[in-house]
């Protein structure tokens, strides 16, 4: 399954899924769900496979541990992902513990054609060989191979915990080490404080905690290594700027609460055509007239609005977006394309990676497409969130011109 002969390299895959709403509605949405990650997997045979899961066990973690259960059993011993002989599977089941829950799920494949594939040990600080298949929950702090954190309290808005956060593992194919990070960021409490500032709050915030994870990544208690970051970022258009570019010809009306004077509703209305109202804006509510301009063209006239990459230009590296906001689908099962109204659409879903591991991306000189950047399941309900994907090839020897860091790709 894995691979064409023809097309050289290393052929790799990473998928991004917030998986919240699976575990709200199994018996709908886990189902549909599987068969387009699938289908994915289906069409780009990797040689190495590596999904990131957020929200993983949905709002409510115990009541959903059934359904965690049988969603990785199915992952792992499913008739789709056979030729997976050995894997990986990282759960944050630690949900009693405030301090330290994630909800993180990484999960990692290895096709069993993958001859030359090691996994750090972030304790011994050397390679392990990869056998069989093996799933660890609970209490990560614990686990040498990964690093895994939840923000520091003070890093979240209003100081109110919630379960964000990142887990890292590092690998080392094909004479080549890499880190992959699992993250979580925070996401817009209220659409009326986002409207505020350019850029709002939320995403200073977000900002924030982004440079903390990069810089725990390279800093100097490893050797360095290239690295891809694919998550749930909850980057956000810049609201101010959005709204007034949908409502130019529009007059705003403000309401407030009676008894605080607190602003609670804003409605945009045309100026003529019988004062037609075009957005209503409330804490949770983002109700435009025509949700068309987020889909036409996969909503490319409004990526002139996402602007919470530009900060880590130096940093980061994404490949063009061609795919519509994935973010937030109804979570309605018969409604695959249509947005909920609480949220204005929004590249929240990505895969990042450093300028050092663009340099690995392999791109054929034939006319194959071998690099592809796309969601998953455009007209099918996977939940509020589309998966996002990264599939292409890693060259031959592509980490022999990092020196130091080929040389820490021996096995132990």
């Amino acid at each position: 399954m894995a691979g064409k002969a023809a097309a050289p390299g290393t052929a790799v895959l990473l998928v991004t899924a917030n998986v919240g709403s699976l575990f709200d509605d199994p018996e709908n949405l886990q189902k549909n769900w599987l068969q387009e990650f699938y289908q994915v997997v289906h069409a780009h045979r990797p040689h190495f496979l590596a999904l990131h899961c957020q929200e993983f066990g949905g709002k409510n973690y115990e009541a959903s541990m059934s359904h965690v259960d049988k969603f990785v059993r199915e992952l792992l011993s499913g008739d789709a992902m056979r030729e997976y002989s050995r894997a990986r599977v990282y759960l944050d089941e630690n949900y009693e513990s405030q301090e330290h829950f994630t909800a993180l799920g990484s999960f990692y494949f290895l096709h069993e054609s993958l001859k030359n594939i090691s996994q750090f040990d972030f304790k011994a600080k050397k390679y392990k060989k990869v056998t069989g298949k093996e799933i660890y929950s609970d209490t990560l702090e614990s686990t040498p191979m990964l690093e895994k954190e939840k923000f520091p309290q003070d890093y979240f808005p209003e100081c109110k915990w919630s379960r964000k956060g990142f887990i890292r593992t590092r690998w080392c194919l094909a004479d080549c080490a890499f880190d992959l990070v699992n993250i979580h960021l925070f996401h817009d409490a209220s659409n009326l404080v986002a409207w505020e500032t350019s850029p709002s709050v939320y995403s200073g915030i977000r900002h924030k905690a982004l440079g903390y994870v990069l810089d725990r990544i390279i800093d100097q208690r490893f050797e360095k290594a290239s690295y891809f970051v694919f998550g749930d970022f909850n980057f956000r258009l810049d609201s101010k700027s959005v709204v007034e570019t949908l409502c130019t010809k529009a007059t705003m009306q403000t309401v407030r609460a009676a008894d605080t004077n607190e602003v609670v509703k804003l409605i945009f209305r045309e100026s003529d055509n019988d004062r037609k109202v075009m957005l209503q804006l409330e804490k949770k509510l983002f109700d435009y007239f025509n949700q068309e301009v987020f889909r036409d063209d996969n909503g490319t006239a409004l990526l002139e609005f996402d602007k919470e990459l530009s900060v880590f230009k130096d940093r980061l590296y994404e490949l063009d977006i061609s795919f519509p906001p994935s973010y937030p689908y109804s979570e309605d099962s018969s409604q695959g394309r249509q947005y909920m109204n609480t949220r204005c659409p929004a590249w929240c879903d990505r895969v990042l990676m450093s300028p050092s591991a663009k340099e690995l991306i392999l791109r054929s000189e034939s006319e194959e497409k071998v690099v592809t950047y796309d969601h998953i399941g455009p007209s099918v309900c996977m939940g509020d969130h589309k998966p996002v994907f990264l599939a292409f090839r890693m060259a031959p020897g592509a980490g022999k011109p990092h020196a130091r860091v080929h040389k820490c790709c021996v096995v132990q």
